[in-house]
This record gives structure tokens, C-alpha cells and sequence, in this order.
């Protein structure tokens, strides 16, 4: 296969930690051929068709295709080939970009959804990214969650305070922890905290009650394929912080799922593979689900490190599954269409 991954830079890139670095290690394993682009480099004009204007070939070192999970790579790839190259020339695409999910994050789905329309197969699906921003999503699955708010209003925020006495106030539009405050019974500093997230009513946060079991760690519960990967990372927060993701200084620790974790999963892996995700990552404290991920989701590394359980080829499994499964549906759509010319 030809697989573009549209990614953050290659030079940003930590080869021992990097969930993107592990798929592309996993697909040059099998002798897949590894294309990257960056999200500015995707362009559309009349006649043509979505284009990545700078995509690049790499060819992995052999270093790197031959290292395990955790390995820090000086030099991982070199670049065989660059140039233009249509989306919809390639067997499969991969959105890998990091959030935040800003006003480009969104144009570049919508791009890539008309990538999709000229026969590129594109994973996750683009309208399945929008439709799930990773803060909101959860609230389709009500039965799974903590008590929450999501609001601009001031005294909505302190009614909830009133009544929960220790809450976590988040933006919507965070990632890694950056802007996750705690607040306790004595309500320190919440006027001050909700003029800096809500910024005088201009912006919408979400407000959830405080969930002591992130002690034991926020848990990342992957979803491939339709399926939960057994393992998941419980990211402990160190110290006196409440945050427990890594980019906080969490620790990371792999452990089976739980009862609680899969039944969480299982109820939700269908539901969301049915809708073109073909990777999600669920964020779990205790029982209770935070997030759910779906634009850049990670933790293979660690996970593979730890327990010995390969998430990068679990993954490419699904990836050759689902490129197959779409090409069977184009196949039989073209049939119909003909058929139904033919008859007409």
C-alpha cells in the first residue's frame, strides 16, 4: 500500500515515544510505501483534485525499522521522493495531526472530505472528526460520565461548585492538560479562574466534578477497529498535580483493562468504528470516561514497551482491513451505478 500520513513536522518527531513514528515503523515492516505532508501543504483548485503540494517518500533507516518501542533515533528516515501528490492516489490516508481542533483543523477536514469524494480513503473519516470534538463527545455517552456542565455563564459554573464543592474547569479546546484548573470546597480563586477560561462570557468551558481516582491515573483505552486494545496507560500525576497527562509530567503505566474500563470500551468501540473511526482514544479516571480522542490518539509506545503488546501492528491490521473493506464498497457502488445506467 501507499500511505500518506498528514502529520505534524517530521523534525518534531520523538522516535521513543511517538504513536505516528510506530505506525510508519509498523508499515515499512510490511513494505508499505510511507508518504508525510503537513497540514498547510493540502490545496484544492477548480480542475484538479486535493493535493498535498510538498508530499515527501521516506524511506525509514534500518535502525529504525528494526528498533523496538521506546528507542530514541537521532536519524530515523531519509527522503526518497517529494513533490505533489493527489490524496486520492494513494491507498490510504492517515490524519495524524496533534490538536488543538482550531478554525485550520476544521478546513483541513473539509478538504480532505472532498479528497474523499474523489475516491481518496481517508482515516478517520474527516465528518467523523468534526463530529466528535474530544471535550464534547462524551456527552452523547451521559451514562459513562461524571456529573458535567458545559456553559459560558458565571453563575451557572458557581451553582455547580455549590453543589459538587470540588470541581475540574477545562477549555474546550485544550490539549496535554494545558488549562485544567481544580477547585475545592473553600472555592479559591474561582472568580478568577472562570474570568481566565470563560474570558468575560466570550468562550464556552466545560466544568465536571472532581473525580478522586485520578490518584490511580487518567487511563488511555484505545479503540482499533471497532475493537479495545486490552491494555491501557494509566498516566499518574506526580506530586501535588492534578493532572496526570504526560505532556503534565504524568506518569506513564500500563495495566489490563478493568471491568469497568471494558465495559466502557465495548459499549463504545462499535458505535464509533460504524462511523469511520478506526482509532479512538478513551480518557478514563476510576469509572468515569473524560474524553473522547480522535483526531491524534497515542500511548502505543508505552503500551508496547511495557507489555510486550504490539499496538502499532494491531493497528496496521485494521488499516489494510478497513482500506480493503472501502475498496469492496467503491467496487460495488460503481456496479450499481452502472447497472442502474444500463437499465435506464
Amino acid at each position: 500500500m501507499k500511505i500518506l500520513f498528514v502529520a505534524d513536522p517530521l523534525s518534531a518527531f520523538n522516535t521513543y515515544k511517538d504513536s505516528t513514528f510506530a505506525m510508519m515503523r509498523e508499515a515499512a515492516r510490511r513494505g508499505h510505501e510511507v508518504w508525510a505532508c503537513e497540514v498547510p501543504e493540502l490545496m484544492w483548485v477548480s480542475g484538479s483534485r486535493v493535493t498535498a503540494r510538498e508530499a515527501r517518500r521516506l524511506v525509514l533507516t534500518p535502525e529504525a525499522v528494526a528498533s523496538s518501542a521506546g528507542t530514541k533515533l537521532a536519524v530515523w528516515h531519509h527522503i526518497e521522493e517529494r513533490g505533489p501528490l493527489a490524496l486520492a492516489d494513494v491507498d490510504a490516508v492517515l490524519m495524524r495531526k496533534d490538536p488543538p481542533f482550531d478554525s485550520e483543523f476544521f478546513y483541513a477536514t473539509h478538504l480532505l472530505e472532498q479528497a474523499e469524494r474523489e475516491g481518496a480513503k481517508v482515516f478517520n473519516k474527516p465528518s467523523a472528526l468534526r463530529d466528535h470534538p474530544e471535550k464534547l463527545a462524551i456527552l452523547e455517552f451521559s451514562q459513562f460520565i461524571s456529573p458535567t456542565l458545559v456553559t459560558r455563564s458565571d453563575a451557572a459554573i458557581r451553582a455547580f461548585h455549590a453543589e459538587h464543592q470540588d470541581i475540574i474547569l477545562k477549555p474546550l479546546d485544550g490539549m496535554g492538560g494545558m488549562g485544567i484548573f481544580r477547585v475545592k470546597a473553600d472555592g479559591l480563586n474561582l472568580g478568577s479562574i472562570i474570568e481566565t477560561l470563560n474570558k468575560q462570557g466570550a468562550e464556552t468551558v466545560m466544568v465536571q466534578r472532581f473525580v478522586p481516582e485520578i490518584a490511580q491515573g487518567d487511563k488511555r483505552i484505545l479503540l482499533i477497529g471497532g475493537q479495545p486494545v486490552p491494555y491501557c496507560l494509566a498516566r499518574i500525576p506526580q506530586g501535588s498535580e492534578v493532572r496526570g497527562n504526560l505532556a503534565a509530567g504524568g506518569k506513564g503505566v500500563a495495566q489490563p483493562l478493568s471491568d469497568a474500563d471494558r465495559r466502557i470500551a465495548e459499549a463504545l468501540a462499535p458505535v464509533l468504528a460504524a462511523r469511520g473511526l478506526l482509532l479512538v482514544g478513551l480518557d478514563v479516571i476510576g469509572d468515569k470516561m473524560t474524553e473522547i480522542n480522535v483526531t491524534s490518539p497515542t500511548c502505543f509506545q508505552e503500551i508496547m514497551e511495557q507489555t510486550g503488546f504490539d499496538v502499532a501492528a494491531t493497528f496496521v491490521d485494521a488499516l489494510e482491513q478497513g482500506v480493503a473493506a472501502r475498496a469492496a464498497d467503491a467496487a460495488k457502488a460503481a456496479s450499481a451505478f452502472h447497472a442502474a445506467r444500463t437499465q435506464a
